[in-house]
């Protein structure tokens, strides 16, 4: 906890003929995070240069593109699958063999024939957009081209036009757009063209067809029909073969990308004609497990040592190592950024603070119960990765919610049968009486919570420095960081013993020592100075950001202002459906009162699901602003290195 998982760097050296079993122990204990060679790598190195891939990977890479392009074609995820009975890897193999060129073959024909169904289907779409204009034209369509003595006018218009020629007109008008064919003896093409211009006529081809247009349109769709449910029983093949080689495709997939990872490998090694060096980070509690392994199956041919760590300079990869009811924040961290290796890990604070702030900020039992509805609901959907994480996430939510709107006392913004065991967010609408919200006491509140966890921000700050920094910037960082805690807390003495503070001790009242400052505003004006010379010595430009202390800790008002404004839609929704709505129906009932009240109803529903939205929204953003903004900027850094350890964990098949 707030530490990551302690790693080792291990070095391993061997001849090449032993190069492919430790591969393969490597990979099957998926502990190894390869620290790839370049050749631009440390001087004990020259001479090395970088492998080349085992025999036989541009098969398999190309087995791989094959599967990958056929998963594609059926649209098979694995997270979509139930890996069901793990398929031994030695029936895969003769199955690829034997069945894949089949699979290969049906499936390019079917998705060759889906293709060329969808295309004939998009020209008849198109054959008829160009006919439909004609539709309501008494004219076969062959007597519309072809003459030389006579030019032809045809296509959409804003409005019918009168010529003083002769020709032959007609006009069809449509809410679509009007449309007109005009028959002119060519001599008159010009005058006639000048008068369809200024009616914003735009000329259209007259489609290759015969007869009427009504006739081939009809014909046309017949076809589309008939294309249609071609595509209609492709598909189903389609999916009929999904079903039916989606475990095969997977299990493929996953041994083929097994073999290529395994083959790949050597271009990560450092590398000469007779031997190979690998580099990479284990966990301190993995390494005598994975040295073992290795040594037995290369008959102890191998050198394996430890490397000792040097955290200023080497990049230590970083895996968390959290209990597992906190392991959702692991998200919310990655979002931001992952730790270094050598920083405090803050997952388990985030764990604990950010469902406090969002049940702080929507708390009500109402909503909490729809969250926690929701779910579990998308728990059986959403089973694997960040997904997964996420709902895990809504589910603390909704309870943290719920908690606090039992404490709070509310439901749906009304007042639950007890009254609200902390402060009380009830607001005067409605109604001309009532004690209305302690929105001081929220305040204050909100504002102990904000200089509580800047000070905890700046506590991690100094163990941070700590731990990361070096040289004389160590000692100037630590104490710039109590700096800024001498100064918030020396600024809240100084006001302390000038004004009382709500729910705290009265600091007033103590006896004046010098110039009728009393030992509370002489503390905090030591503290105050204390700080800012703390503050300079590190970085004196930091000296203008002082006032920002304060627009850190009144940020944190966020807590009660979001939260004060759902609970005012919450009530206003109330006052409409019912105060305003149904109420008044049942007090003088008639048979259109029910309607009414079924609008009321509706009223009530659609504004609570706009407002638990709202508060979803409000709640997490709100929360997210004061981890990223107000608490990570005191002392998180970021940007570690993701623990990426070279192997698989398989769930389709085994060896």
């Amino acid at each position: 906890m707030l530490k990551p998982r302690q790693m080792s760097r291990l070095f391993i050296a061997a001849s090449k003929d032993q190069m492919e079993p430790v591969i393969q122990e490597l990979y099957r204990h998926g502990v190894f995070h390869i620290e790839e060679f370049t050749d631009q790598a440390k001087e004990e190195y020259e001479g090395f240069r970088i492998g080349m891939p085992l025999a036989g990977a541009s098969e398999v890479s190309s087995d791989l593109l094959t599967i990958r392009s056929l998963t594609a074609a059926y649209m098979v995820k694995a997270d979509d699958e139930d890996p069901g009975t793990r398929r031994r890897t030695s029936e895969i193999r003769s199955l690829i063999e034997r069945d894949l060129p089949v699979i290969e073959k049906e499936t390019e024909g079917l998705t060759t024939m889906r293709s060329r169904f969808e295309t004939e289907g998009k020209d008849l779409e198109q054959k008829i957009a160009a006919l439909k204009p004609f539709a309501e034209i008494p004219v076969d369509l062959e007597l519309l081209r072809g003459y030389e003595s006579l030019a032809v006018f045809a296509g959409p218009i804003a409005h019918d036009v009168t010529l003083e020629i002769p020709h032959e007109h007609f006009y069809s008008p449509s809410k679509a757009g009007n449309f007109i064919v005009i028959i002119v003896p060519v001599e008159y093409r010009s005058q006639v063209e000048k008068v369809l211009g200024d009616a914003m006529f735009q000329q259209v081809q007259v489609p290759g067809e015969t007869g009427p247009a009504s006739v081939a349109i009809s014909s046309y769709q017949l076809q589309i029909i008939s294309v249609t449910e071609q595509i209609a029983a492709n598909t189903a093949k389609l999916e009929e073969n999904r079903k039916k080689y989606a475990g095969f495709l997977l299990a493929c997939d996953e041994l083929l990308t097994t073999d290529v990872s395994k083959a790949e490998a050597p271009l990560r090694f450092a590398t000469t004609d007779q031997s190979f060096v690998a580099e990479g980070w284990v966990p301190v509690d993995e390494v005598a497990g994975l040295t073992e392994a290795i040594n037995r199956v290369t008959k102890e041919k191998c050198y394996i040592t430890e490397i000792p760590v040097d955290l200023e300079h080497d990049v230590v990869p970083m895996e968390y190592d959290n209990p597992s009811f906190s392991r959702p924040a692991q998200l919310i961290m990655d979002t931001y950024s992952r730790p270094r290796y050598t920083e405090i890990d803050p997952t388990l604070i985030i764990a604990f603070v950010f469902p406090l702030f969002f049940g702080l900020i929507l708390g009500d039992v109402g909503y909490g119960l729809v969250l926690l509805v929701l779910s579990l609901v998308l728990r059986r959907y959403i089973k694997r990765g960040d997904g997964a994480q996420l709902v895990n996430l809504l589910t603390i939510f909704a309870i943290s919610t719920i908690i606090f709107g039992i404490l709070f006392s509310e439901f749906l913004g009304f007042k639950l049968p007890w009254e609200p065991l902390i402060f009380s967010r009830h607001m005067n609408i409605g109604t001309t009486h009532g004690e209305g919200a302690a929105i001081p006491g929220l305040l204050v509140m909100s504002i102990w919570i904000g200089i509580l966890y800047i000070t905890l921000g700046r506590l991690l700050g100094i163990i941070n420095h700590a731990r990361m920094d070096h040289g004389g910037h160590r000692m100037k960082a630590v104490l710039a960081n109590v700096g800024w805690i001498l100064l918030m807390w020396g600024l809240l003495s100084m006001i302390w013993s000038a004004f009382p503070i709500p729910f705290m001790p009265d600091l007033t009242v103590l006896p004046p020592i010098i110039a009728g400052l009393n030992i509370a505003a002489l503390t905090g004006a030591v503290m105050l100075v204390l700080g800012i010379l703390f503050i300079a010595r590190d970085n004196p430009t930091e000296i203008v950001e002082i006032p920002s202390i304060i627009s850190h800790i009144l940020s944190f008002a966020r807590l009660v202002a979001v939260g004060l404004s759902s609970v005012a839609i919450a009530m206003v929704v109330n006052l409409i459906a019912i105060g305003m709505i149904i109420e008044p129906q049942l007090q003088n009932f008639t048979p259109v009162s029910i309607i009414i009240i079924l609008v009321g109803v509706l009223v009530f529903i659609v504004g609570h699901i706009g407002n638990g939205v709202l508060g979803l929204i409000g709640g997490g953003l709100q929360s997210l602003r004061l981890q990223y903004v107000e608490f990570f900027t005191k002392f998180y850094k970021g940007g570690g290195i993701k623990y990426n350890p070279f192997g698989m964990i398989r769930r389709f098949t085994e060896d």
